[in-house]
């Protein structure tokens, strides 16, 4: 049992972009060490993000902030959408998905689906829950945090769903391992490659786990079956969204 730092891969994805961004020359090197500490340890999103680059959260530590009446509104709202996702929805669902998983072969199929459900919204209200509660935090201290939900479960598609789901993440791999790799530059073979190679490091991300593994797995053979069959859709929209949504379900329950 190692223990570790509370947030460890979020402050260590965050601090890591900045090194890349200032060795690319993507950003300034920062002279004061106080607001380097500051960035990669800022106290709203230092547990579960979001993920900020330095080019957008370190300017607006530097600078001198105003309070409005319109920011202290807007946060303080931020902080109550937030709780109620996290303290009313996800903790009120947690006692009845658990009460099915812990004891799954003496549960009937309709009570495995409900829990199955239930845990997708669980997840859901509380990670975007938390997201809320650190821009909400953030705003009232004058710093604008990114947005790192847009209703996933709307989505057409698993890649449209990764748009959607923890932004900041996505776009952490994107810029840091995707485009590296060569991203859609090399043909479609190397493009699924690619994919394959964010995913199954999102799910290492996520946990050292091979169930964590074996999620990333599923995700990333979704996208990669998606790009290289672009026209393998439903006719409908909302059946594209319905599968995303159960596809997405299921793998939470791996």
């Amino acid at each position: 049992q190692l223990a570790l730092p509370i947030g460890i891969s979020f402050f260590t994805f965050q601090g890591l972009s900045y090194v890349i961004d200032v060795y690319r020359g993507d950003a300034p090197c920062q002279r004061n060490p106080f607001y380097v500490a500051l960035y990669v340890a800022l106290f709203p999103q230092l547990v579960a993000g979001p993920i900020e680059r330095s080019g957008r959260l370190l300017p607006q530590l530097r600078r001198e902030r105003t309070l409005s009446r319109e920011q202290l509104s807007a946060g303080g709202w931020l902080l109550l959408t937030g709780y109620f996702k996290k303290a009313a929805i996800a903790d009120g669902l947690a006692p009845l998905v658990d009460a099915v998983y812990a004891a799954p072969g003496q549960a009937a199929g309709p009570e495995i689906i409900a829990a199955t459900a239930l845990f997708g919204l669980q997840i859901y209200c509380d990670f975007s829950g938390y997201s809320d509660i650190a821009r909400g935090s953030a705003g009232l201290l004058g710093v604008e945090l990114m947005e790192n939900f847009q209703a996933p479960y709307a989505a057409r598609s698993i890649r449209e769903f990764w748009r959607r789901w923890h932004i900041s993440l996505t776009a952490w791999f994107t810029d840091y391992v995707y485009i590296p790799l060569g991203g859609s530059r090399r043909g479609l073979p190397r493009r699924c490659f690619n994919i394959m190679a964010v995913f199954l490091l999102s799910g290492l991300w996520h946990g050292a786990n091979w169930t964590f593994v074996l999620w990333g797995l599923m995700h990333g053979l979704a996208a990669a079956f998606e790009t290289a069959c672009p026209r393998a859709r439903f006719r409908h929209e909302w059946m594209n969204r319905a599968a995303t949504a159960v596809f997405v379900t299921l793998s939470f329950s791996v």
